[in-house]
């Protein structure tokens, strides 16, 4: 009879480990045979090696690019990492107005991506923008929020980090509904101010959730794309082009899919390196 079971289970699950298969582990295996191949996609392919690996080394935009990307995801880290834990912390606070503030930053979530991209795009507008506008109000200003190589990447980080720290926040609302209230009673007892508490009450507990959240932003920060994209296409002066980018650019502005397939498989095993082990590193820390 149990095996009878097993057996229908296994049937069951036969149409989604194919579906599974076929939209996720194909293109993978898929990119990886066209990261050795050169092709358009339109006349037969032909093996070359590492011929594209090779012409990814060559080309000077690549080590800016990394760059790029680089400095994205560590202003990305420094502004829009701790920004979700303070604003949780915040809310969780507040004896009144706390379902208020989560729908408000929850919004920016809903909002499609590259509509919100268009809309800060108007608000990064030297001319007629919002920011320049209000600022022009205090006597400061016009800046070329987009226009200079100086602040175009933190402009981009700036967007990014409104529209992604929605999510983030009920997370950590999530985890911290999981904290023990005795803990901040005790403590309120001893008199710990409320960042005593938040140091040693909150955050440990909330530690495992910030090992993952933190290797889930380092993942999404290298593999931004919209932003830099449709604010900038990678300028001024190819100061905001990316890795993503770059292998847009190679496929479909230079036809080459085997070098943006190869980028791709490069990029995915450095971000499979760089997630093996950090949670090789971490592995202790979220139990201590």
């Amino acid at each position: 009879m149990t095996r009878g079971r097993g057996v229908a289970a296994a049937l069951f699950l036969v149409p989604t480990v194919l579906v599974f298969g076929l939209f996720s582990w194909w293109p993978i295996i898929r990119s990886v045979v066209l990261g050795f191949q050169q092709t358009n996609l339109v006349e037969a392919a032909t093996f070359a090696g590492l011929d594209n690996f090779r012409t990814l080394l060559a080309d000077p935009l690549l080590g800016m690019a990394v760059r790029n990307t680089l400095l994205f995801t560590g202003l990305a880290l420094l502004i829009g990492f701790p920004l979700p834990i303070f604003l949780a912390v915040l809310m969780s606070e507040l004896r009144r107005g706390s379902g208020l503030m989560r729908v408000l930053v929850y919004l920016p979530v809903v909002v499609p991506p590259v509509v919100a991209v268009l809309m800060w795009k108007w608000f990064y507008d030297p001319d007629s923008g919002l920011f320049n506008q209000v600022l022009g109000l205090v006597g400061l200003g016009p800046y070329p929020w987009l226009q200079s190589t100086g602040m175009a990447m933190p402009s981009l980080v700036l967007e990014a980090t409104w529209a992604g720290a929605g999510g983030a926040v009920l997370i950590y609302l999530a985890a911290l509904s999981g904290v023990p209230t005795e803990l901040y009673e005790a403590a309120e007892l001893d008199g710990a101010s409320v960042w005593r508490r938040l140091w040693h009450v909150t955050l440990p507990h909330l530690r495992p959730i910030l090992l993952i959240m933190l290797l889930l932003q380092v993942i999404n920060t290298f593999q931004v794309f919209t932003e830099p994209f449709v604010l900038t296409d990678g300028g001024p002066e190819d100061s905001t082009v990316t890795v993503l980018l770059l292998i847009y650019r190679y496929a479909f502005v230079g036809g080459d899919y085997g070098t943006a397939a190869a980028l791709s498989v490069s990029l995915a095993v450095v971000l499979a390196v760089l997630s093996a082990g950090y949670l090789r590193l971490t592995r202790t820390w979220g139990t201590k």
